[in-house]
């Protein structure tokens, strides 16, 4: 894999990768087409292997790697990644106040975001795209700090680093796309648009990898 992908420009790298991600939240939305409920319990356990995964490959992909990266630096090795930590903070914060969403299991009076009319199903999928937007930045990043050389000599942001990042990434994504999917089902949507609607909520992530390999 890792061969494949080395003779690749990095955009394209980002591009592959991230349609790798998406389809992982197609593969968990189509779930809709054999079962009408998962259970509670299951979703939740879902969502919470979901969040060990990035949070793992957030540090190991990410953080590490950053730190690394800056002992060359004048400042301490700590200053720059803890800087562009808290500004990913402050940057999906934002997000979150202005772009209207819903979390699944809330009622509509619990939206958030500026008020909207927007419909129950597209604020679904908003509150999934919100932090899928982060995500795409970060694996077109990490494909194009290695492919400019940003990272040469730096253990943990190599190629193979890259591509378990979207690995990750991606197996986080399944139930998503299940969260998203299957509530609207259980409204009495068609089988067909609720899926449409869970895999569309990673359709930023090719956008953002882009964004993200290019700068």
């Amino acid at each position: 894999m890792i061969g494949a992908f080395a003779g690749l420009s990095p955009v394209v790298q980002a591009l592959l990768a991230t349609a790798f991600t998406w389809g992982m939240t197609a593969a968990g939305a189509a779930l809709v087409f054999g079962t009408k409920n998962v259970p509670r319990k299951l979703l939740d356990a879902m969502l919470g292997f979901a969040a060990g995964v990035m949070i793992a490959a957030s540090f190991w992909s990410l953080l590490a790697p950053a730190i690394e990266l800056s002992e060359a630096g004048a400042l301490p090795s700590w200053v720059p990644p803890v800087i562009g930590f808290l500004a990913g903070g402050v940057f999906l914060r934002l997000l979150d106040r202005v772009l209207p969403h819903l979390h699944p299991g809330l009622k509509m009076s619990e939206a958030e975001g500026i008020h909207t009319s927007w419909r129950r199903s597209v604020l679904l999928v908003s509150a999934i795209t919100l932090h899928n937007i982060p995500e795409g930045l970060a694996i077109g990043v990490a494909f194009g700090a290695v492919g400019a050389g940003i990272t040469q000599g730096v253990p943990g942001a190599t190629l193979g680093a890259a591509i378990a990042l979207a690995i990750g990434i991606g197996l986080q994504n399944f139930p998503e796309g299940t969260a998203v999917s299957m509530p609207l089902r259980r409204e009495g949507m068609s089988r067909g648009r609720s899926f449409f609607y869970g895999q569309l909520s990673a359709v930023v992530e090719p956008f953002a990898a882009v964004v993200g390999a290019l700068a």
